[in-house]
């Protein structure tokens, strides 16, 4: 049976309100740059505030929980080298976040959370959570109250301008028209797109069973945020480990593997629950769009055919002001 409600990454995503940790935004601005990375921080950041200003905290259940990053003993991270990247961080984003200290120590909770072999931890009280399905549905009842209709099910196989007018062909019994098209399916937009510089990236997660007296709560990163994880009521969502297997994971299959199932559940049983007794719930996958850096491309490709696309894992926060930038750019 046909889905009759979105089911591609942004309902399948981890439900992070973030914008970067610590190891994460040092290892972007040295592949691309300070001032790329700073201009990527700060459409998350915005982002994130106009989801916010948009929707009610309880309609898209957000929680200004705050978020962490975990430095462990197999990273090897010099600790005066650890402050001295903070610090500059801390420096550069005062700009955007307003705050003297956007990161700072706080290694006093990793006891009190219960985490083994977490040497340091990184707080960020900017961060929270959200429920990715709420977030859509009430997006999706706002823009029909603006009389916008939204079809599902309908695959755009191809499409071809004939004249002034843009024809798609779809998956159904009738083709459809535009005199303009914006894409924005992300990682699968190369389908449409092929000269795009922008790929799959599967994300992989789990989902524990309720977990007796659960001592955290907040957004937590990894390993320059390949590992991600959060609690959700009193249960644990963890997901990435891509780059245990990033070859294997530039895959559209929304399925998962066993390879990176394992490597959660061994991270989740040593670190994060280290013998505390649980089962693994539910497990899911999602598709992200990567390229060669993580600006996400925002571009008309030619008279009347636009794209907003390569969110890198960052889509919550990175719509808002990508749609934003890409009306004004279509002039709607």
């Amino acid at each position: 049976m046909a889905p009759i409600i979105p089911t591609g990454a942004s309902t399948r995503n981890a439900g992070f309100a973030c914008f970067g940790s610590v190891t994460e935004l040092i290892a972007d601005t040295m592949s691309i740059g300070e001032d790329k990375m700073l201009d990527i921080v700060e459409l998350r950041y915005k982002g994130l505030k106009k989801i916010r200003k948009i929707f009610r905290d309880k309609e898209i259940g957000y929680e200004h929980s705050g978020g962490y990053e975990l430095i462990t003993d197999t990273q090897q991270m010099d600790i005066n080298i650890l402050r001295s990247n903070m610090d500059w961080l801390n420096q550069k984003l005062k700009k955007i976040t307003g705050g003297p200290k956007t990161f700072q120590l706080n290694d006093a909770k990793i006891t009190a959370f219960g985490f083994s072999g977490a040497h340091h931890l990184i707080e960020n009280k900017l961060e929270g959570q959200l429920h990715s399905g709420k977030l859509c549905q009430a997006l999706l009842q706002l823009v029909q109250s603006m009389g916008v209709t939204v079809l599902n099910n309908i695959e755009i196989k191809s499409f071809e301008k004939i004249n002034r007018k843009i024809e798609l062909q779809t998956n159904q019994s009738f083709n459809l028209s535009s005199s303009r098209i914006l894409i924005c399916t992300n990682a699968f937009a190369k389908q449409l797109l092929p000269e795009l510089d922008v790929e799959p990236a599967r994300g992989q997660i789990l989902v524990t069973s309720p977990i007796a007296a659960l001592k955290f709560n907040g957004a937590f990163h990894y390993d320059e945020g390949f590992y991600y994880f959060r609690n959700l009521g009193n249960k644990v969502l963890l997901g990435g480990a891509r780059n245990k297997a990033f070859e294997q994971e530039h895959t559209y299959e929304l399925s998962t593997s066993d390879q990176i199932q394992q490597e959660l559940e061994q991270f989740l049983s040593k670190l994060i629950l280290p013998g505390q007794s649980y089962t693994i719930d539910y497990r899911w996958s999602g598709i992200m769009g990567i390229g060669s850096e993580k600006k996400p491309i925002l571009q008309e490709i030619s008279d009347d055919i636009f794209c907003a696309v390569r969110m890198a894992g960052m889509g919550v926060a990175l719509a808002p002001e990508i749609g934003k930038k890409v009306a004004e750019k279509m002039n709607v």
